[in-house]
């Protein structure tokens, strides 16, 4: 058995940490991928207990409730080709939420955030299309001793411009299940394109991919989500 705890400034909704943050940091107890189900909002600044449970599979506890699980899955996911950080920079422009941000406190996409507290990544249509887009430079405040960044803060990055990409109405939606791999964990100040792209949808449900590259344009992380709308 082993502990979680995170922090206020990880917040998505009010309250509550953010899925994809959270997801990373739990999927980083677990030898291989897993699929993460968040299944309760996840408390902000309390122990979190992680339990395996065999077979690769583990659950998150606050005060003896499930909040979350993962299992060990497969990543098949194929990333589109991305558009330079200019063009990515272009399409943030776009951005949705700029004009009405349902959670603009969220440490990922929030509008409220300043530099250096929140990765204001704020991912807008791109001029085709076919995908969202944005920019992000990682600052010191995320990194290692090595100079890159934590695993989880590529996990946090993967996470809301799927949302974007299933939905530019803003109606409000929860991560349900989050299956992410880091390829390389990127440097503090490279500049990264983010992207997300629709894969299909069914009733409340809807699938998204991401993916992050770095300054190369060289794939480092990807991710499948599903996100439920609210009743």
């Amino acid at each position: 058995m082993s502990e979680l705890t995170v922090a206020s400034r990880f917040c998505g909704p009010p309250g509550t940490a953010h899925g994809g943050y959270v997801s990373g940091l739990f999927a980083s107890h677990a030898p291989e991928v897993v699929r993460v189900r968040l299944e309760r909002p996840v408390p902000l600044d309390v122990p979190l207990r992680v339990e395996r449970r065999g077979e690769g599979r583990l659950e998150l506890l606050h005060q003896g409730q499930r909040v979350a699980r993962a299992e060990p899955a497969e990543l098949e996911l194929q990333p589109p080709a991305p558009p330079d950080y200019l063009d990515a920079l272009d399409a943030s422009r776009r951005y949705v939420a700029f004009e009405k941000h349902f959670f603009p406190d969220c440490f990922v996409c929030g509008t409220a955030r300043a530099r250096g507290d929140g990765l204001r990544i704020f991912a807008g249509a791109t001029r085709s299309g076919d995908m969202v887009a944005a920019p992000w430079v990682p600052d010191t405040s995320l990194g290692h001793a090595d100079g890159k960044i934590g695993a989880e803060f590529m996990w946090a990055a993967l996470d809301c411009p799927g949302y974007f990409a299933a939905r530019n109405d803003g109606k409000p939606m929860v991560l349900g299940e989050f299956t992410a791999h880091v390829d390389r964990r990127v440097h503090i100040d490279e500049p990264c394109v983010v992207i997300g792209w629709k894969i299909g949808a069914s009733g409340r449900k809807h699938e998204v991919g991401t993916a992050l590259f770095d300054e190369d344009g060289e794939l480092c992380g990807r991710a499948r989500a599903t996100w439920i709308e609210l009743r």
